[in-house]
């Protein structure tokens, strides 16, 4: 495959200075097998914790900017008393409860055989939902609240495997990039980002192999379409939502075995109808589109109701139904937690009315 390669002449390194009588390897052997877990492991299980909603207070015990121009902080967390803490495997994260009350996940990115602490980093968004100002508002000594680690984004070391990252995409992937070499995989990077100043981790990555390592910002060379970044083996892709749409609507036209990924943001709605809420505090019945979640239309009318990963996959927007019949869409919540509850996150009905207990 050539669609890694850079369009014009031999590709740069990381920095984007000429590789002297280097060029980029096309991206080696598709994999014989591999365990789609992805789809197998339940979320809650996947991690390595003993427990993971237990809350715990961990310490802030450093902070550093990690891209050139510094909207991107990773945070280093410790136990109070120094103890050792619950085991996680690449592709985990942790759910930090805010003291606002907000709820959000951030992925681990730190070695995942350092017992000693949890490395997180977080990029600063003015204009989103708040999260990343109060993380980034975040200093040594301070006391932030977290559960897990968890995973819904596990990582197989045996065969071989595609990294495709975008901006900060790269938390949970440099994790899995890290295993995949000392496990001695045969592995590929692809990195992109709007440009260079803004992805972080450069300095690391710069130090890693760099026939195995494509940098890739848009600025330099256009936003990349799924032939410029995929090739064959399985594909953990991990970044924004233009991304994994043009890395899923190009798979098929490659020789990749398998794709995982992991979404920043609420996946789009695929084959939805249109339904009502009633919120059972007022009476109000509200309508939700074919395209907009129930989240969406509920919170433009209770902006305090509770969410976090917008995807199925937290349960922190879980919502008692007193009437109705939810369609399901996530694989979350129990058989039995199903009869009386949804996430309303993703889950929907199949038109007519559903009365929730908001």
């Amino acid at each position: 495959m050539t669609g890694l390669l850079p369009r014009h002449g031999r590709p740069s390194d990381l920095r984007g200075r000429n590789r002297p009588d280097r060029a980029m390897g096309v991206l080696g052997s598709v994999v014989d097998r591999y365990l789609s877990l992805v789809t197998t492991l339940d979320y809650a299980g996947a991690a390595g914790a003993a427990d993971i909603d237990r809350q715990v207070d961990l310490l802030v015990a450093q902070k550093i900017p990690v891209t050139a121009d510094g909207d991107v902080v990773r945070l280093t967390l410790r136990a109070p008393d120094g103890a050792e803490l619950p085991a996680w495997h690449p592709g985990a994260h942790l759910d930090f409860h805010l003291p606002s009350g907000r709820r959000r996940q951030y992925s681990l990115c730190g070695d995942h055989e350092d017992r000693g602490r949890y490395t997180v980093a977080v990029r600063r968004i003015p204009g989103g939902g708040g999260g990343s100002l109060e993380m980034h508002a975040l200093e040594p000594g301070d006391l932030v609240a977290v559960r897990g680690p968890r995973n819904g984004f596990p990582f197989v070391a045996e065969g071989a495997a595609l990294f495709v990252a975008g901006g900060i995409g790269i938390t949970p992937v440099l994790a899995m990039t890290r295993a995949a070499h000392r496990a001695g995989m045969d592995w590929r990077l692809v990195y992109t980002g709007r440009t260079r100043s803004a992805m972080p981790f450069l300095d690391e990555i710069g130090t890693w192999d760099s026939s195995r390592v494509f940098v890739r910002p848009d600025d330099e060379f256009g936003t990349p379409t799924g032939s410029d970044l995929l090739a064959g083996g399985a594909v953990y892709c991990c970044g924004p939502t233009p991304m994994l749409d043009a890395v899923r609507a190009g798979i098929d036209a490659t020789p990749a075995s398998a794709l995982h990924f992991e979404r920043f943001g609420a996946p789009p709605v695929v084959a939805g109808r249109a339904f009502e809420v009633q919120l059972a505090s007022t009476g109000e019945v509200l309508a939700v589109p074919a395209y907009e979640s129930a989240l969406e239309i509920i919170r433009r009318r209770l902006p305090g109701i509770g969410y976090s990963c917008r995807q199925g996959f937290c349960g922190t927007c879980r919502v008692r139904v007193l009437s109705g019949t939810p369609d399901h869409r996530e694989n979350r919540l129990t058989p039995e937690e199903r009869r009386e509850q949804m996430l309303v996150c993703v889950s929907r009905a199949d038109g007519g009315r559903l009365v929730l207990d908001l």
